[in-house]
């Protein structure tokens, strides 16, 4: 395991030749999700104890630790309080109980209804002719109303108190670390939709719903900053509260906002400080995994996955551990 207070995850389809490779890069944790094939893996809508077993079982056969699922998807009548809710939120604590007794601790999820995370271009060119996403609201914008119509944040809180009250108690009980990532962009509202998980004060009132060591947040620092804050300092609080169960690193360029931004190479100048950033990590005592996040798309890749090619994660690797090493012996 690393040497350093957080572990370094890589989100990757968890086949033999992606675990070797993590192994070789040095990351520890895997963050991934179980493939939708098999009865062994799915059972209807919920996840399967034995597919999440072998899973992990598989992961761990390498040297490494399965610790986050990003999966498990909230459905969306749930989100919009609608009816069959209560089934489909009965699915989702089994799901949860699985994850327990299959030892996978952590659950990253979401509270974002007809969209997911958002780009407008997935081409836009960077350093050296690497490539990355874009997001630009008035171009988004041109696209109209959903099907949804208008959904008032109102809406969204009364759906997220319900779902919490119900499933928080459950995956405390599995011993399971729910993981609330922000909205991507977090600007509310986007055509018309709303999103809550927009400011680190939406995240306290979020924690503050059910208060439980198991509800707590993925800092998603790409999104945090997008929110125009301090994030060092936002780090040393969530980090402090004992609620920041996971994390991803990555910024994005300099002056951008949720209305209008770029991402960047990790060791690029950005809009945040990245070694203040990692300081407040380590020195508020995080210890949870951590993931690179949204790296370019380099030289000889393929953009089939914008965000998620292989040599741009792994050159941020590099630099998370290069800045682990630089703190902790400065220390």
């Amino acid at each position: 395991m690393s040497k350093y207070p957080i572990g370094i995850g890589f989100l990757t389809p968890a086949t033999p030749e992606r675990l070797r490779y993590m192994a070789q890069m040095g990351a520890t944790h895997v963050v991934t999700s179980l493939p939708a094939e098999g009865r062994r893996n799915r059972q209807g809508d919920i996840w399967a104890f034995e597919g999440m077993l072998a899973q992990r079982k598989e992961i761990e056969s390498y040297g490494l630790k399965l610790s986050v699922y990003e999966g498990v998807p909230v459905p969306e009548r749930v989100k919009l309080g609608q009816d069959g809710r209560d089934e489909d939120i009965e699915n989702y604590c089994e799901s949860i109980r699985n994850m327990g007794r299959a030892g996978v601790p952590i659950l990253c999820y979401n509270w974002m209804v007809g969209f997911g995370w958002l780009r407008t271009d997935f081409s836009t060119p960077a350093r050296g002719g690497a490539v990355v996403t874009t997001y630009r609201h008035e171009d988004f914008e041109r696209g109209g109303p959903t099907r949804l119509g208008n959904v008032p944040e109102d809406q969204l809180w009364d759906s997220l108190e319900y779902f919490l009250k119900a499933v928080v108690p459950v995956a405390e009980e599995a011993g399971v670390k729910l993981a609330m990532h922000p909205d991507d962009p977090p600007r509310s509202p986007i055509r018309g939709i709303g999103r809550i998980m927009t400011s680190p004060e939406n995240f306290q009132r979020m924690l503050d719903l059910v208060d439980s060591p198991a509800n707590g947040l993925t800092f998603c620092q790409g999104c945090f900053t997008e929110m125009n804050i301090d994030v060092p300092k936002w780090i040393r609080h969530f980090a402090g509260t004992g609620k920041m169960h996971f994390a991803h690193y990555r910024n994005i360029n300099k002056g951008g906002s949720a209305d209008h931004f770029s991402e960047t190479f990790h060791d690029e100048e950005g809009e945040t400080d990245m070694y203040e950033a990692m300081k407040a990590y380590i020195e508020s005592g995080f210890s949870g995994p951590m993931r690179p996040d949204h790296a370019p798309t380099m030289e000889g890749e393929g953009n089939d996955h914008p965000g998620y090619a292989l040599q741009g994660r792994l050159m941020a690797v590099g630099y998370m551990k290069g800045l682990m090493e630089a703190i902790v012996k400065a220390g």
